[in-house]
């Protein structure tokens, strides 16, 4: 017996918007407060001096500057130089 009741496409032949999550802004690049320099799911990379870490794990700049990523310990950290 087939699995479908008529001939039209599958009912979970759906996929949802990509989230455009990732690096914004690089290291060595110039940033202006407010900028967003990373999106991300969960805090992958940690926010440093001068950046901020909203509730949804997005990196923002609070002051203008250079972006500069180090490690710590294992741990990635952004700063605003």
């Amino acid at each position: 017996m087939a699995h479908t009741k008529s001939q039209k496409a599958a009912a979970g032949n759906r996929d949802s918007r990509s989230k455009r999550l990732g690096v914004k802004i690089y290291g060595g690049q110039k940033v202006e407060a407010g900028n967003i320099i990373i999106r991300q799911k969960g805090s992958k990379v940690r926010a440093g001096d001068g950046v901020h870490l909203s509730k949804d794990f997005t990196l923002i700049a609070l002051r203008a500057g250079i972006v500069e990523f180090k490690q710590k310990r294992g741990q990635k950290y952004v700063f605003v130089v």
